[in-house]
């Protein structure tokens, strides 16, 4: 039987299958899994190893054989890689409350107008029951008007039914996946092996592992796009220090710069630096452009350059882990 992540639990159950790949096969543009095998020595010790596909079963591939635990402490260490800065958090869950803010006013007013709507059409249906009983109108042109009314009345029913709730849903699938990227290194290792499965299966599409270490990953959705809308705010970040100074050390004025905050944001690299010096990039101007990205993001455009995939959670389903081990 496969999983999401398409491996095999017939023989060795263990949580990093379907989800390693072979780093140096994948440098050569080749595509090999890392598949589990079992050592036994003339002792009888048995040893569980993880190795290269193309080794085990083409001969292609020259990557050594490597130790279980040894690959399962480097994804440990990995997964402190891959946590949102914490400025970067903040900004877009203020954009998400403010968006759905106005979601949630424009579809009350829409409300309201499509319940108008209906008002006047029960209004203009009393109206042409009483021509009809005065006999001041054809009955046919009667029947025409009110099976008109009555498909005008379906349609707005349907939409006033209609929850346009999508983009709250989209809202709540990045919040959460900013939630389980937070302090995702804390989290895996607070997991129990089936918990750690399902966190591999749901934020990676391949894990890649050159001698002991994870070298590199791919992501699932919607990780992927926010990493990469992360990386556009770093790169606005970047271009606000380099900004032109005027003589007392100020950053000259640029169209959509703001503040540094002080924090360096790349991905799991945390230095605080003059903590008081907190304010954001503005939202708006040439600083903008990852929100933009953003918008795409939850408007479901796919638009974010070099990132597609997959949902974000299997059929099985996954929630933040609370408990610790």
């Amino acid at each position: 039987m496969r999983t999401t992540a398409k491996e095999y639990r017939r023989v060795h159950h263990h949580y990093l299958k379907g989800s390693l790949f072979c780093g140096a096969c994948h440098a050569g543009r080749l595509t090999q899994r890392m598949i589990m095998q079992e050592t036994t020595n003339r002792h009888g010790t048995t040893y569980l190893y993880f190795v290269c596909q193309g080794r085990k079963k083409e001969g292609t591939c020259d990557t050594p054989h490597i130790n279980v635990a040894r690959l399962e402490d480097a994804v440990e260490e990995h997964y402190a890689r891959i946590r949102f800065a914490p400025a970067f958090m903040a900004e877009v869950r203020g954009y998400l409350a403010e968006a759905i803010g106005k979601s949630e006013a424009s579809a009350r007013l829409l409300h309201q107008q499509l319940t108008s709507e209906l008002t006047a059409l029960d209004a203009k249906e009393e109206n042409l029951l009483d021509l009809a009983a005065d006999g001041e109108m054809p009955q046919g042109r009667i029947k025409l008007k009110l099976r008109e009314i009555e498909a005008r009345r379906r349609k707005l029913q349907s939409r006033l039914s209609d929850t346009s709730t999508e983009l709250s849903d989209a809202a709540r699938l990045v919040d959460l996946a900013l939630t389980l990227l937070e302090d995702p290194q804390a989290l895996y290792l607070r997991s129990n092996d089936i918990q750690r499965r399902l966190l591999n299966q749901a934020i990676f599409h391949a894990l890649f592992v050159e001698e002991d270490k994870i070298t590199g990953h791919t992501l699932k959705e919607p990780f992927a796009s926010l990493k990469a809308i992360e990386a556009i705010r770093l790169d606005d970040r970047a271009a606000h220090e380099a900004a032109p100074r005027g003589p007392e050390g100020l950053t000259r004025f640029v169209e959509g710069a703001g503040d540094e905050d002080g924090i360096d944001n790349r991905p799991g690299v945390h230095t605080p630096q003059n903590a008081n010096a907190n304010r954001a990039l503005p939202l708006t101007g040439k600083g903008s452009t990852w929100l933009f990205t953003l918008q795409d993001l939850l408007l479901g455009t796919g638009s974010v350059p070099g990132c597609s995939g997959s949902g974000m959670v299997g059929d099985t389903g996954f929630e933040p882990v609370t408990s610790s081990v």
